[in-house]
């Protein structure tokens, strides 16, 4: 037994080894950490269980059969965050550079049936280079494979990639399928095509970095939902992001003890909304002083700064939460604001976790560009989005509330449960002197008439007091009692139950 032991020792060492010691200590020399690196520091110490440790290629074209390493590119396995189950693979770019072969994708395929199994979070680490060219319609199936499961597994269990290193090809696909996309600033890029071919087929010179780096993934694509400044940092949150997250669709949104009051008030929001109904304030400061302790988890922060989204907790329980940034553009909805909350609406939806919105909208977003750029189908993105939440939903109007865009911020007639205003709120088609000046257009030379008509539209229209005499509005609440409002709120629709009609699938307008 105990050469056969002494073996098992030597492979292992093999495959720990990976590429061996130049190429990792390349890997070290860009900031980079290696495959089994950023696992250990990811999951929690001593947890991580290996999957194929020796699994090698089978290819024999172009001398290959002479160049075998043990994983053969990709790290597979499981272990846990902070006591919960998660699924991993890690691309490991000092073996063959990490590029795919069909073994590679065998392993990365197993991994993902199992989490599928299990209803367990899957997270990928990508840094590679692409399906290894020596296997050619091999490796282009094992892509194919994974893709598949990608969609399998949307809506199911949440998928995570992190990208620290190049992503190109085929390789981007899979990400691009997943809930949430981490990016590594300077070390990583993503790209269908890489620089030398858009240079031969457009003459487009331009570097890797600025085709497809963190920075233009999260501020002009929005392919990338966050980045981070190295491989320790972008590890370290997403930790914090998986606590946010439930294992699975059934499961429930994910419960943590807290240590803040679920009463608590907040007297500093009564003045927190300016007087002067043009001037911005920061919605963000409304985010952190409803949320268990201040720990808001910001999606997409760096695109579309008009709206916010992300996630923090009330009560311990996990919340989604969306509100209209007066800080920027006075928080008006666009085709980008309207694209990136409805696909965190759809995330949260798919999952069960509640939403919040906070609105503050005074429209969307006039323009030439903005027209031809396709609002009107991005704008109906969010409004169906919200129209098909069956999770509860509670939506608070702070201040503006205008036109079509209050109905489309989760306003009662789409489906929300709870409304609230605060007493600054203004629920309208328009604003006042914009209502004033096409109903009374014939006065307006006579300015002390038009003064009076629009104090009296405002009186009468830029109330929270006329929805909520309808019954849009369920209740006109203090600014100081929003946390404990809202915390009562999702108590009360912990136990909602919505069916909806059956079909095969929607469709919404993409």
């Amino acid at each position: 037994m105990r050469h056969v032991i002494e073996e098992l020792e030597r492979r292992r060492d093999e495959a720990l080894a990976g590429g061996g010691a130049r190429r990792v200590g390349a890997q070290h020399a860009k900031g980079k950490l290696t495959a089994r690196e950023r696992v250990e520091l990811l999951l929690d110490k001593g947890s991580f269980e290996e999957f194929d440790m020796y699994v090698e290629h089978r290819c024999s074209d172009f001398g290959m059969e002479k160049q075998k390493i043990p994983g053969d590119g990709v790290v597979t396995g499981w272990g846990t965050i902070n006591g919960r189950a998660i699924f991993v693979f890690s691309k490991d770019f000092t073996v063959f550079g990490g590029s795919l072969s069909e073994a590679h994708a065998a392993k990365i395929i197993k991994i993902q049936d199992m989490a599928l199994r299990m209803r367990a979070p899957i997270i990928g680490l990508f840094d590679a280079g692409g399906a290894r060219i020596q296997e050619g319609v091999a490796a282009l199936g094992g892509y194919a494979e994974i893709f598949r499961r990608n969609v399998e597994a949307s809506g199911v269990i949440p998928q995570i990639s992190v990208i620290m290193g190049p992503c190109a090809g085929g390789d981007v696909y899979s990400p691009a399928m997943t809930d949430f996309i981490v990016m590594v600033r300077d070390t990583s890029y993503m790209f269908v095509t890489g620089p030398d071919v858009v240079k031969t087929v457009t003459n487009e010179s331009v570097t890797a970095e600025e085709l497809g780096g963190a920075r233009i993934h999260t501020t002009k694509s929005s392919i990338a939902d966050i980045a981070f400044d190295n491989d320790v940092e972008a590890l370290l949150q997403l930790r914090r992001l998986i606590d946010f997250l439930p294992a699975n669709n059934t499961s429930g949104a994910a419960h943590w003890p807290s240590f803040d009051d679920v009463d608590r008030v907040e007297p500093s929001l009564d003045t927190l909304v300016p007087d002067n109904a043009n001037k911005p304030y920061d919605i963000k400061e409304l985010i952190e002083k409803t949320v268990d302790e201040r720990d808001f988890f910001e999606i997409q922060g760096a695109f579309a700064g008009n709206i916010v989204t992300g996630f923090g907790r009330i009560d311990g329980r996990t919340v989604g939460f969306v509100a209209n940034q007066p800080m920027v553009l006075a928080g008006v909805l666009d085709s980008d604001a309207s694209r990136k909350a409805a696909r965190f609406v759809r995330f949260c939806d798919c999952y069960d976790i509640p939403i919040v919105t906070f609105v503050d909208v005074p429209g969307f977003l006039p323009g030439v560009a903005q027209e031809y750029g396709g609002l009107i189908k991005h704008g109906a993105k969010l409004l169906f989005a919200y129209s098909q939440c069956t999770t509860p939903l509670i939506t608070v109007i702070t201040r503006k509330a205008f036109g079509g865009a209050y109905d489309v911020m989760a306003s009662k007639h789409i489906g929300a449960d709870v409304n609230y205003a605060w007493p600054s709120a203004q629920i309208a088609v328009m604003g006042a002197k914009g209502a004033v000046e096409i109903i009374f257009r014939q006065d307006m030379d006579d300015k002390d008439k038009i003064a009076a008509l629009t104090k009296s539209y405002e009186d009468r229209f830029l109330s929270p007091f006329v929805a909520a005499e309808r019954g849009y509005i369920d209740e006109v609440i203090k600014p100081r009692e929003t946390r404990l409002r809202i915390a009562r709120a999702l108590a009360m629709l912990r136990s909602k139950t919505a069916e909806k009609p059956w079909r095969k699938h929607d469709n919404i307008p993409l």
